[in-house]
């Protein structure tokens, strides 16, 4: 039975299959309850385009707390919202603030795992040598880490030697604040014959890093001075298998919970991110090795789960006990399957190289159905962003895509010698396209209207000691007005603030 939204005594917590946005033309006829707050906006759900006034509250978890204009107040799943009201949340979240109140990044694809930038008042355009450059680090080591920043602290990982190290350096100026020798990388176990080095990016929770390497160690340490608090090893303790190139996943914290895939004999575990120890552990039958996908946390019909994608094989679990909920098969995952799920709503979209494609899946009562299954989106491992009703990214041979979230067709490509293959990222209605064989970054408008670029300059330093094979691959990164870079040792900063 659905209340009646007209009724003045009215008070609901909705229920997470519950849409606010289908109340929105009765709620808004309402005198206001009390004055709108700076917290006050317009939100839209992302799969409608509906509509409705309220201001948040609060965010718990993955979603946030709406007053509507009656008074009442509503949970609404943050990945059910509109691009820009995700950014908003991520912005006023305190998950997305340090304790000076700048935005901050703990993890792979930021901290709503969407890779979008909270920034706004960028640059809209670049000058004809590209943004200015504010300064160079130039001992981050081999491999290609991505970045997390927290604090006023970029953390970032590399392989000095025969060493794996967590480095800690200074956002705003580039100088090194400390760095830890986290494991040993022999450079044996995983291929390295396209360069050697860690693929995975630190996550950073409550004054504590998470560091996983390439052949399996898993480090907690003290964000402020690097001292190791407690390690792990996916191989030895859970009996993982790792993908041909070595574990390559950021480790997901999720409250007290620290999510990784081993892989092999234990597909998926939790442990308790403070001391270590296995919370639980999934038996996934037919996942595999570990593959390179991180595990990504939503809440679908109710129920908060994990969600990872194996070679052959995209599960959702119960985030409490490990228990699998649900499946889909990716018959068509071949070689290796990297790019993060994307989660909106109750979907689910998936997209892989060498050849396999793209699908979405929707989730409804424990059973997994695609919706559609293409080959328009074949994307390596530069990562995929949703923007509204629209999918960003490389697929390979295609350039750049832009798809269709609704129906999987394409709306628009570009390729040219500047824009082939790489990694994507999204900052103020901007993409940041990065050109994996020379480091050639594009400045795009984020437009189902059409390709529109608006900028471009080559990344300078880039590394000599690069494998002859290996290419620009670390993904950018927008925060707090400054651009992100890296080609294995070298780390570069720029201002990209309008």
């Amino acid at each position: 039975m659905v209340p009646n939204p007209l009724h003045p005594a009215l008070s609901v917590l909705m229920k997470p299959n519950f849409s606010i946005f289908a109340l929105a033309s009765a709620v808004v006829l309402l005198p206001l309850a009390s004055p709108p707050s700076a917290l006050a906006r317009t939100w839209t759900q992302s799969e409608t385009n509906r509509t409705i006034e309220a201001d948040l509250v609060k965010v718990s978890g993955d979603k946030a707390v709406l007053k509507l204009r009656t008074g009442q107040l509503a949970e609404v799943p943050i990945r059910t919202l509109s691009a820009d009201d995700q950014a908003f949340i991520l912005a006023q979240s305190k998950g997305a603030q340090d304790s000076s109140g700048a935005a901050s990044w703990p993890q792979w694809r930021g901290p709503l795992q969407n890779g979008i930038s909270p920034d706004k008042n960028l640059l809209k355009e670049w000058p004809k040598d590209g943004p200015k450059k504010l300064w160079t680090y130039d001992n981050a080591g081999m491999g290609y880490s991505g970045f997390s920043i927290a604090d006023g602290l970029l953390f970032t990982l590399g392989t000095r030697g025969a060493d794996l190290y967590v480095i800690a350096i200074n956002a705003e100026d580039g100088k090194e604040v400390w760095s830890r020798k986290a494991g040993t990388d022999e450079q044996k176990g995983y291929s390295t014959g396209w360069g050697h080095g860690p693929r995975s990016t630190p996550t950073v929770s409550e004054g504590k890093v998470y560091a996983l390497g390439p052949q399996g160690s898993l480090d907690c340490l003290d964000a402020a001075k690097g001292t190791v608090i407690w390690s792990k090893d996916l191989v030895k303790d859970f009996g993982g298998k790792a993908g041909g190139w070595g574990f390559s996943e950021s480790p997901l914290v999720d409250g007290t919970r620290l999510v990784v895939a081993p892989g092999g004999q234990t597909p998926l575990v939790a442990l308790d991110k403070k001391s270590g120890e296995l919370v639980w552990k999934s038996a996934i039958e037919g996942a595999g090795a570990a593959e390179y996908a991180t595990v990504v946390v939503a809440e679908l019909d109710g129920v908060r789960q994990y969600i990872k994608l194996f070679q052959k094989l995209l599960v959702g679990v119960n985030a409490e006990t490990g228990a699998e909920i649900w499946r889909s098969t990716w018959t068509q995952g071949a070689t290796a399957v990297i790019p993060t799920p994307i989660v909106d709503g109750n979907r689910v979209y998936i997209t892989s190289g060498y050849g396999a494609g793209s699908k979405l899946v929707e989730v409804k009562g424990g059973t997994a159905t695609d919706v559609w299954v293409n080959k328009e989106m074949k994307n390596h491992h530069g990562g995929v962003i949703k923007i509204g009703d629209n999918l960003y990214g490389f697929s390979d041979g295609g350039g750049l895509i832009c798809q269709s979230w609704t129906t999987g067709s394409m709306v628009w490509n570009e390729k040219s010698q500047f824009l082939q293959k790489g990694a994507v990222h999204v900052a103020d209605g901007m993409l940041y396209c990065l050109n994996e064989s020379d480091g050639m970054l594009t400045l795009v408008e984020a437009s189902p209207s059409g390709f529109s670029a608006k900028g471009q300059f080559k990344l300078d330093p880039q590394s000599p000691n690069r494998n002859p094979q290996g290419k620009v691959w670390t993904h950018p990164l927008v925060l707090n007005g400054k651009l992100y870079l890296r080609d294995q040792e070298f780390l570069s900063c720029f201002d990209v603030k309008g």
